[in-house]
């Protein structure tokens, strides 16, 4: 386990990326007025794996993945995303580096007003316009399928339990194949045999969907599914790395809060 930030200075060409790291953040840095949430954090997310990013509430967790997409601008640092340097792309090219990353918000974020069918449908009559309606149809049963939940389509959200919304949330993250998966804390208000299902769920997405993905949480039951790496963030920094083991075993009274 590592206990102190590293910064490599090493570039991941465009042409490498797939092989090797897809998200490179160096010296990050955010703040909202005189409150400085990212003070420097440097971190790399891994072809083919689930990364963790654990933390207190407040410690910048989902303010980190909101830079990654540029929903937040930085103040300072770098992020390299599948080869482009996100800070310095605007326009079609944004637009276009966006469509690669599938983003699970907390809340879920479903339109209230559209049918399940009608949320699926969304992102791809906006973005793969030459579909037809045959093709449309097949990839959202395909998406449901792989959720657990085939017999939805035509239900409005308010129709459907907290666990039900989060797999057809995931199911729309999904439905453009994306490279990469953000999660911004997936387990928030379900129950806990609930979470562990979702839980489970980002597991499958990854080896179906061959998926690398930072998921953002406090719930250690979450972590012991998913991780394949940890990442600790507190006071702005990257506090600890290491494997589910390394962190099991440490005798860091911080770490210890979370996982004894």
């Amino acid at each position: 386990m590592k206990n102190s930030q590293e910064t490599n200075t090493d570039t991941i060409s465009e042409e490498k990326y797939t092989s090797e790291v897809l998200i490179d953040i160096k010296n990050l840095k955010k703040s909202f007025g005189r409150l400085e949430v990212l003070k420097d954090i440097s971190l790399k997310l891994r072809n083919g794996e689930n990364l963790v990013v654990l933390g207190k509430s407040g410690s910048g967790k989902s303010v980190l993945i909101k830079c990654i997409v540029r929903l937040l601008n930085p103040d300072g640092g770098s992020i390299n995303l599948l080869g482009k340097e996100v800070n310095s792309i605007k326009g079609k090219e944004l637009s276009e580096i966006r469509e690669k990353i599938g983003f699970l918000f907390q809340s879920g974020a479903l339109y209230d007003s559209m049918t399940v069918k009608q949320n699926l449908e969304f992102p791809l009559v906006r973005i793969k316009k030459d579909l037809k309606e045959a093709e449309i149809n097949k990839k959202i049963n395909e998406v449901l399928e792989n959720v657990g939940l085939a017999d939805v389509l035509e239900k409005m959200p308010s129709e459907l339990s907290g666990g039900m919304r989060k797999r057809i949330s995931l199911a729309r993250s999904i439905i453009l194949d994306p490279v990469i998966m953000l999660y911004d804390e997936p387990t928030t208000g379900l129950d806990p045999v609930t979470s562990d299902e979702i839980s489970e769920l980002i597991n499958s997405v990854q080896k179906k969907y061959k998926t690398s993905s930072i998921i953002i949480t406090h719930d250690i039951a979450c972590v012991r599914i998913t991780a394949d790496r940890i990442i600790m963030l507190h006071e702005g920094h990257v506090y600890a790395e290491g494997t589910l083991a390394e962190f099991e075993a440490s005798d860091d009274p911080l770490i210890m809060s979370f996982f004894k």
